[in-house]
């Protein structure tokens, strides 16, 4: 049997280290290319976003303006 691991367990298994199924990327454990081919190099991926990164540019997407946003920062709705 296989055992249902928990995604805090899965990087650890030593089936998935063995097949280098997870890579850690800044301390962050994120599943890796794929598909892998003996001679192909896949590029590393990034490492994952801050929180909030990224709410100007995707506010200002849907229409917000830069002082709705700044107003939102102040209330606590946007990081």
């Amino acid at each position: 049997m296989t055992p249902v691991l928990e995604l805090e367990e899965a990087p650890l298994h030593p089936h998935n280290i063995a097949r280098r199924t997870f890579i850690d990327l800044d301390g962050v454990f994120q599943p890796a290319p794929a598909p892998r081919y003996s001679s192909t190099v896949l590029a590393r991926p990034d490492p994952p976003r801050l929180e909030g990164e990224d709410a100007e540019a995707i506010l200002g997407e849907l229409g917000y303006s830069g002082e709705d946003i700044a107003r939102m920062r102040g209330e606590g709705a946007v990081i």
